[in-house]
Formats: structure tokens, C-alpha cells, sequence
């Protein structure tokens, strides 16, 4: 709008100039003779009237995207750019080593880094790590992936460098507890930590203790996955006494008696996962000692029946959300939920997954939670269309509803229309004998505010595990910025795992529709009667 000619072009003589790598850019904007400068062509410059604060934040607005092209525009807006940019996201292949004062020259303020390495290439090492802890000595989040050539005195001297560390999480790396008690005893601040794969930890009873060190007062969130050996977290997650979140996942051995160690000595958790877990009703009683827990995850853990799930609910009366997936072994029914019904009044968010609930206890569940507003139902033989009869008669608070693998027809799906006045969304997905007419219907009601969502069947296992849709890892929280250093690429990578060794473990979890969806429910915390604290 109003620019010349000559300017525009000026801009795009700019913008090609600087489509090199942004180390090979960095070295000619320092060449003045070079450097064509979108307001050297008699255009007034009417940004240099906005201070470079105000500039700042309007970057932090953009995306990385923008931001990179941003930044081509002019020298102060590359210098603004690269000052302001407080998330990194980096290849760290072991080529990294060579360039990291040239990056972090230019992005000065890093304080949440991300590392990612291919797991068919050489990681950095500690050289690389250590260079760019001095660099950063304000960081408070970092994630490394893949970082196989880190050892434990490079993790010793990163911690002691970088010592406001908050959140750190990493997986796949090759360090191991000495590593991991350094960042413990040296940072502080530190309130999340999520560990996934640590292969530099002794197996069996040779295990070195990890923790707590002066972290302890300051965890709020552990994270542990798939370790073989993850019961040598136990000292850390002990001693933490102000840990809120726990979450273990896929970690061997017996996890009962060391809940029961929990219980007695962290008092103020809140929110509790476990996933594919040798863990039985006693490790659930000792569970029902945190009097003050309201999010429970129970997934695929076999040994959990309706006797633990009464004693939690007995004792846990201000759970806000609950998760099972009970693998459909049938040791959770009717009776637990009753259970939940009766001593839980401020559920919020219930998700059964291969567990048979009927008109028993749903009709207690919607008689008693009367804040009952996100219900999934997924791979219950049980739940008809005399059950979604009832759920669209008693759950008045009711706004989010997931089918899935149900064997509901249009009948039960008619039901919804007159009933649940607050329901917003509805999706439904691989029932048989749910047409899309009933969909169309559906849409086509008064209620024509209600959103749904209709796919058409498929022959699939209707497994729909919604644990890792927990807390976000760190790296969610990190964008990522388009940085290519000449013949050494800077952009992060896949580190995926293939399927077929996946599949050996017994590990591979498609993408379905439980986990998605309460991914996306999470805006509705805002109307709830009582909110969690987020990560």
C-alpha cells in the first residue's frame, strides 16, 4: 500500500540477497559494500521511529517463519531479531561443535533450547554442550534427543554453568545417574523433569541412587518413560516434597511399595499417571493417601480393580479427571464406578476405554457429577443406545461427548437432540451402526451450535490409549528457528524410532482419537468450577 516501485524491488534484491545460510549471511551483512539495504533507495525508513523494545515485541508475535523473513529486512532487524529470540531449536549433529559462538553470538538471549539429533548420526558432545552452556547461562529450559556422545562430566559442567535450569528433559541420551544427580545437586530452580530412555544407568542393584539434591524443594513435575531401571528415581521422587505431577510410564519392575514410600512422604500430589505399570490395588490404596489428587491416569495396568479404584475414590474426593483404559480384562466395572459416583462429586472428565460401563453406574455418574462436562466412551461392548439414552437424559452439565467403537446406532444418536442442553461437540467414531444421516440429522436440530463429527468405519483395533496426552514435554514449548550454517545443517530433525523395533517392544500407539481430542479440550478448563495447574 502507497510503496514505490523502486522500493519494492529494493526488498526483493534484499530478500534474495540474504536466502543464504544464516552463517554465511551473518559474515556479509558485515560487508557494507555488499549489503543492499531495502531503504537505501530513497524511501524514508519509518521504522527507525519505533524503539527497539517496541520492535521486540512485535516479533514475538510472528511466527518463526515471519520472524526469519523478518529479519532479512534490514541490519537492525536481523540484530533486533536474533536478541530477542528466546527459543532455539537446533540440529545437533556433531558439526554443531564449530559453529555455536557464531549462533549465539547472534541469538544472545536463548533461554529455551532445544538439542535434536538423528539417531543415524554422530550427537554433539560435551565440547559443544559446554560451549553452549557459557553462552547461555540464563537458560531455563532445555531438551535433548539423541544426544548420544554426552557423558556425565559434560552434563556436570553444563549444571554448573547453567544453574536457573527449570525444566529439562531428555531421551535417548547415553549419560547416566552421575549426569543426572549433577543437574540435581547444581540447579536449584529446577521444577520439571522428564527422562525417556536414559541408557547410561546401571542395571539391577548396582544402580546409583538419583536425588533428590537441592532440586527436591523445587520439582513439581517428574516424567519417567520406557526405563528398564527407572525405580533408581525413587530417592528424587521421595524426596521431592513439593512434587504436584507424577507420571511413569513403561518402567519395569514393582512399583507398589515405592508408591507406598510416596505416599507417606510427598503430601501435596495432584496429579498422578501411570501407564502400562506393574502396579496392583495396593499400589492404588497407597495412592488413596493423597487426599488432595485430582487427575488420575490408571492405563493398561491389569492388576488395578474395582477394590483399588473404591479405595482411591473413598479417600480422593477432589478428583477432577479420570482415565482408564482397562485393556478389557473386565477387573474394572459398574462397582468402581459407582464408587467414583458416589464419593467423587467434582469429576469434570471421565475417559473409559475398554471398560464396560452400563446404565448403573452411568446414571449414578450423571445423578452425582452434576460439573460432568467431557465423557469418552471408547471399545465398550456395553455402552448401546439404552446408555447414550441415558447419558443424553441425566447428563445436564454435559458438553463434550466421544464415541468411539461403541456399539451405538442412530437411535441413541437421536437421543442426544433432545438431550445434554450444554453440549457443544460430538464426535463418533467407528460405530457401525451409525449412519451419516443421523450425523446430518443431528446437525440439522435446533441445537445447530453442536459440532459433530462422523467418520466412516474401519476394520481397526479399536485400542485408543490417551496417555501421552499428558503433559507437554518441554520441547512443545520450543519453536523452532530456521538456522543453516554453511555445508551443516541447523534445522531439527526427526528422531523417530522405526516402527518395527517399536513393534518388538510392544510399544507402538497410533494416533486415535481419545488422545487428539482431549488434546484439544484442554480450552474448556476455563469454565470449569476449579482449573489445574498447567505446566
Amino acid at each position: 500500500m502507497g510503496q514505490s516501485a523502486s522500493t519494492v524491488a529494493g526488498a526483493q534484491n534484499r530478500i534474495k540477497f540474504r536466502s543464504s545460510p544464516v552463517i554465511s549471511s551473518m559474515k556479509e551483512i558485515d560487508d557494507s559494500d555488499d549489503v543492499i539495504d531495502v531503504f537505501d533507495v530513497g524511501e524514508f525508513d519509518y521504522s527507525s521511529n519505533i524503539p527497539d523494545e517496541c520492535l521486540a515485541c512485535i516479533f514475538h508475535f510472528l511466527s518463526s517463519g515471519d520472524r526469519k523473513s523478518s529479519s532479512l529486512v534490514c541490519r537492525r532487524w536481523l540484530r533486533v531479531e536474533g536478541q530477542s529470540r528466546h527459543r532455539l531449536s537446533l540440529n545437533a549433529q556433531s558439526e554443531l561443535v564449530a559453529v555455536v559462538p557464531v549462533i549465539f553470538s547472534r541469538f544472545d538471549s536463548v533461554t529455551k533450547l532445544a538439542l535434536k539429533c538423528d539417531r543415524r548420526s554422530a550427537s554433539i558432545g560435551d565440547e559443544a554442550l559446554v560451549l553452549i552452556s557459557l553462552r547461555c547461562r540464563n537458560l531455563t529450559r532445555l531438551k535433548l534427543r539423541s544426544c548420544r556422545e554426552l557423558t556425565d562430566a559434560g552434563m556436570e559442567s553444563f549444571a554448573k554453568n547453567c544453574k536457573g535450569l527449570k525444566k529439562l528433559s531428555c531421551g535417548s541420551c547415553a549419560f547416566g545417574a552421575k549426569g543426572m544427580n549433577a543437574v540435581l545437586n547444581n540447579c536449584s530452580a529446577l521444577e520439571e523433569l522428564s527422562v525417556k530412555r536414559l541408557r547410561g544407568i546401571t542395571d539391577g542393584a548396582a544402580a546409583e541412587p538419583i536425588g533428590p539434591g537441592v532440586a527436591g524443594g523445587s520439582l513439581r513435575v517428574i516424567c519417567l518413560k520406557e526405563l528398564y531401571n527407572g525405580q533408581c528415581f525413587g530417592p528424587l521422587i521421595i524426596g521431592s516434597k513439593s512434587l504436584r505431577t507424577l507420571k511413569l510410564f513403561r518402567c519395569s519392575g514393582d512399583w507398589d511399595k515405592i508408591l507406598e514410600v510416596i505416599a507417606e512422604q510427598v503430601s501435596e500430589l495432584v496429579e498422578i499417571h501411570l501407564e502400562r505399570l506393574q502396579v496392583s490395588d495396593t499400589g492404588l490404596a497407597a495412592i488413596s493417601k493423597c487426599s488432595i489428587l485430582e487427575i488420575l491416569h490408571l492405563v493398561k495396568t491389569p492388576e488395578c480393580t474395582n477394590n483399588g479404584l473404591k479405595t482411591v475414590a473413598e479417600n480422593c474426593k477432589l478428583l477432577r479427571k479420570l482415565h482408564i483404559d482397562g485393556w478389557k480384562t473386565n477387573r474394572i466395572s459398574d462397582d468402581g464406578l459407582i464408587a467414583v459416583a458416589k464419593h467423587c462429586p467434582n469429576l469434570q472428565e471421565l475417559v473409559l476405554i475398554g471398560v464396560n460401563p452400563t446404565c448403573a453406574s452411568l446414571e449414578k455418574l450423571a445423578t452425582n457429577c452434576l460439573n460432568l462436562e467431557r465423557l469418552a466412551l471408547c471399545g465398550s461392548e456395553t455402552v448401546g443406545d439404552p446408555e447414550l439414552s441415558c447419558i443424553a437424559a441425566k447428563c445436564i452439565a454435559l458438553r463434550k461427548l466421544c464415541i468411539k467403537s461403541c456399539p451405538v446406532s442412530d437411535q441413541g444418536m437421536e437421543a442426544l437432540a433432545s438431550g445434554c442442553p450444554n453440549l457443544v461437540k460430538v464426535k463418533v467414531k467407528k460405530c457401525r451402526l451409525v449412519t451419516s444421516g443421523s450425523a446430518d440429522w443431528l446437525r440439522t436440530t435446533t441445537r445447530g451450535s453442536v459440532a459433530v463429527n462422523l467418520d466412516t468405519p474401519e476394520p481397526e483395533n479399536p485400542d485408543a490409549s490417551a496417555s501421552d496426552g499428558g503433559v507437554p514435554e518441554v520441547g512443545n514449548e520450543i519453536r523452532q528457528v530456521a538456522g543453516q550454517v554453511r555445508g551443516v545443517s541447523i534445522a531439527s530433525s526427526s528422531t523417530g524410532r522405526s516402527n518395527s523395533f517399536k513393534a518388538r517392544l510392544g510399544l507402538t500407539t497410533g494416533r486415535n482419537l481419545v488422545a487428539c481430542t482431549f488434546r484439544r479440550w484442554s480450552s474448556f478448563g476455563g469454565s470449569s468450577s476449579s482449573s489445574s495447574r498447567n505446566n
